[in-house]
Parts: structure tokens; C-alpha cells; sequence
């Protein structure tokens, strides 16, 4: 990620809506959810949704399709991977202690707990 794009996407992260709206897409996974449920989940308003969506995806942080009549939003897993991975690439400099506890932090809790298999 350059630091324009990182940029354009911490602008778009700086409002408390759209950083909620990320949010939910992402535990929504990439299945996404349609726009009139991310603003029932934000509890704003459709056209004040519509406009913060707008913003996320210009920033390349959500992405959408169209299924029939509703326009689903996901997130953009592999921009907000890169993203953090912009934020961390240098931090240690030398000195893994550094960047520990926030690598502890990523470790601690994995998003995906692993599917088990069933056996029948």
C-alpha cells in the first residue's frame, strides 16, 4: 500500500460511522450485508448510509454487488490487511520487543476459530 492510498483510507476511517460501518461488514464476513441492514447495525439513517458507503468504497475499504434489487456491501479484506500491514511493516526496526504486544494481540484472539470436520 503507498501512502496515498493509506491515507484516503484513514480519512475514510476517521468518522465514527463509517469505522462502525467497517465494522460490522467485517463481522458480517464476506458474505456482506445489504445496505438498509449496515444502517439498521449504525443505526443511521439510508441516505446518510449511502453516502458514508459511498465514501468507504471510493477509499477501497468496501467493495459492492448488486444481487436483485438490494446492493450488498462486504469489506475489503485484502485492503485492510494491507493497511495494517502498512501501519506495521517497519515497527521494530531491530527491537522485536517493539512490536510484541501488538503481535500478541493478533495472536491472542484468531477472528476465524477453525471448522471442524465432521466425520460421518
Amino acid at each position: 500500500m503507498n501512502p496515498a492510498d493509506a491515507v484516503a483510507a484513514f480519512a475514510a476511517l476517521s468518522q465514527e460511522t463509517r469505522l462502525a460501518m467497517v465494522r460490522a461488514l467485517v463481522r458480517a464476513g464476506p458474505d456482506g450485508l445489504a445496505a438498509g441492514a449496515i444502517a439498521e447495525a449504525v443505526s443511521v439513517a439510508a441516505s446518510s448510509a449511502s453516502f458514508h458507503l459511498a465514501s468507504l468504497e471510493r477509499a477501497g475499504l468496501v467493495q459492492s454487488r448488486r444481487e436483485s434489487r438490494s446492493i450488498i456491501y462486504s469489506a475489503s479484506y485484502d485492503t485492510l490487511s494491507n493497511l495494517v500491514d502498512f501501519l506495521m511493516r517497519d515497527c521494530c526496526q531491530g527491537h522485536p520487543e517493539i512490536c510484541a504486544p501488538a503481535m500478541d494481540a493478533l495472536n491472542a484472539a484468531p477472528c476465524c476459530p477453525p471448522k471442524e470436520i465432521g466425520h460421518g
